[in-house]
Parts: C-alpha cells; sequence; structure tokens
C-alpha cells in the first residue's frame, strides 16, 4: 500500500457548543466542603454524577416507598455483618423503614456468634491447617436447633426466637432477634455445603432444607408485594440474586403485578448475577436498577444517612 496523505479536516462540519446537548453542567458540579457542616448540606454538596447522583435517587426511592407504605426488602451477605453494620440494620428495623430482610446461611453464623459471645469471624487461614476451620462447637449446636425448630416456620423466625429468648449477652445486636421481636420476616436462603455449620455432628440436612425451603417461599409471598418497592442487595454474587430471580417469576408466572419498582445493588466489584439478575433483568418492563461499587462500611451508612434526610426535610441543592 502507498503512503497515504494526512487527512484533510478542513471541511468537518461543526456545531454550535451552545445548542449541544452535554451529559454535565455546573448545576451538576460538587460543592466545596467545610469543617462542621452539616450531614444535609454535605449530602447536597455531592456531584450529580455517577455515584454521587444515583446514591440520593435510591435515598429518595427508598423515601418514597416508606411514604407510599410499600415493601421494603433488605437483602445482603455475611459480609455486612462481618464489618459491624448490625446496628444500622437492626436501627432501620426499629424504625419501622424495612419490611423484611432476605439473607443467606452465613448471616446465621456471624448474628449468632455476636449475639452469643461479641466475637465472630475466626482467621480461615490458620484454622484450615489443622482442620479446625468451623469447629465452634456452640454455632453449631444453636444453628442445628435452629433449623429443627424452624423446619414448619422457616429458619429465620427459628433463629430469631431463639436468640430473642435466650440469656445471651450481646443479643441485642443480633438482627435476627432483634427482627423476631418487632415480627418483620427473615428469610435465610442456604446452599447446603456453604456453611461451617453443615459439617457439624449434629447438622440436620433435610431439617436445613426444609426450614430454608419454608423461608423461599414466605421470600416469593414478599416479593409478590413488591410493585411500587424497593429490592436493596450487598454483597451476594450468586445466591441471593438467584432465589430472587425465581421468586419473580415464579409471582409473575401466577398473575402478580410486579413491574414497577426499584433494584439495587452495592459490591465490592462488579458480578454477573447480581448485575444482570437484580439491576437488569427484573427492571425491563418497568421500574429502575442501580448498582454501586464500593466498600459497604463506607457506602451502606451514606445511603442509610441519605435515605433519612429524605424523610427528613429533602435534599437540595
Amino acid at each position: 500500500m502507498d503512503r497515504p496523505e494526512a487527512f484533510d479536516f478542513s471541511k468537518l462540519k461543526t456545531y454550535s457548543l451552545f445548542s449541544r446537548p452535554s451529559k454535565v453542567s455546573v448545576a451538576d458540579l460538587a460543592r466545596p466542603l467545610k469543617a462542621q457542616m452539616s450531614l444535609r448540606s454535605f449530602l447536597a454538596s455531592l456531584p450529580r454524577q455517577l455515584a454521587g447522583r444515583d446514591l440520593l435517587d435510591i435515598a429518595q426511592a427508598l423515601a418514597q416507598a416508606v411514604r407510599e407504605k410499600k415493601v421494603i426488602i433488605w437483602a445482603f451477605g455475611a459480609h455486612v455483618i462481618k464489618v459491624g453494620l448490625s446496628p444500622i440494620i437492626i436501627n432501620l428495623l426499629e424504625k419501622g423503614l424495612v419490611s423484611a430482610l432476605m439473607v443467606n446461611g452465613a448471616c446465621m453464623v456471624h448474628d449468632t456468634e455476636l449475639a452469643m459471645a461479641g466475637i465472630t469471624s475466626e482467621d480461615v487461614s490458620q484454622a484450615l491447617k489443622d482442620g479446625s476451620f468451623g469447629a465452634a462447637k456452640e454455632t453449631g449446636e444453636v444453628l442445628s436447633e435452629a433449623a429443627i425448630l424452624g423446619k414448619n416456620q422457616g429458619l429465620g423466625w427459628a433463629l430469631g426466637k431463639l436468640i430473642a429468648e435466650s440469656e445471651y449477652p450481646y443479643k441485642h445486636l443480633s438482627i435476627f432477634g432483634r427482627a423476631y421481636e418487632l415480627g418483620v420476616p427473615v428469610t435465610v436462603h442456604v446452599a447446603l455445603g456453604t456453611d461451617i455449620v453443615h459439617i457439624h455432628p449434629g447438622a440436620d440436612g433435610a431439617a436445613i432444607g426444609a426450614a430454608s425451603y419454608y423461608d423461599f417461599r414466605v421470600f416469593t409471598s414478599l416479593v409478590s408485594r413488591l410493585e411500587g418497592g424497593v429490592f436493596f442487595l450487598a454483597g451476594s454474587a450468586v445466591v441471593l440474586p438467584e432465589v430472587f430471580l425465581k421468586a419473580l417469576t415464579a409471582v409473575r408466572n401466577v398473575g402478580h403485578r410486579v413491574e414497577h419498582f426499584t433494584t439495587v445493588n452495592f459490591d465490592f466489584m462488579r458480578q454477573y448475577r447480581p448485575l444482570v439478575n437484580v439491576v437488569q433483568r427484573p427492571t425491563l418492563s418497568g421500574g429502575k436498577g442501580y448498582h454501586i461499587t464500593g466498600h459497604h462500611e463506607l457506602l451502606i451508612p451514606l445511603l442509610v444517612a441519605a435515605w433519612l434526610e429524605c424523610l427528613d426535610r429533602g435534599i437540595e441543592r
């Protein structure tokens, strides 16, 4: 090929910048921060771009769902508990802002250990060397009892009852126990073999399966009421997104109208199932899906703070 001549841009058609649709304007820019500013002022100072915009939109959607008495399902994996967010979730329950909780099996482990002993989350790398990982006696015993008790009432209900009626010194920090006391449904969705209690001598696979399946049926009923509400997910890459999708198709199959609602996913990175099964597919016929990437221990308190401000006087620029 012969060497081409340099392209001539002199005939390029131009337009006026002032007539062009643009994605960013000065109204969207962040505002300078200052010491001792109020939370409302801080939130109002965030740039109205990407996650800065989405965070406040999610807070507004949550506030609207509360005002309109719509269902808000707060779903999360055990990492949310391990990074210290139980008191914030319990406070949401006590304020009556969350309709139901949806969790995986590991949440039972960490919530129970915190209530019982004020500690949780062992050093897996060290304990795995001699096979002691996951062998805590008391944890296995309590969760085995919950599985048997919950065969016809659900795992979440059974564990909440055991903790609420116990003498555990830190039971006031138990999400399960407080939800039971307040009458807030907690559904537990177990994948057999994923939790340390499944290797304990007293583990009863049939009881665990029956209790968790009961919870799945309860969760499906909750999803049938989700029209106009919010489904929030944090920290579950596979199990909870898959459960949510199956429950949603089941309720639509039998005639429930669940189309216009808000879905949210918070996680450290973009994962396939939460993005597709929670944020994208469920809202194709209406509603809105959001994904924000980042640390739960920062993002969830920030979102809750914005939510409470929206319920109070709103956030204005």
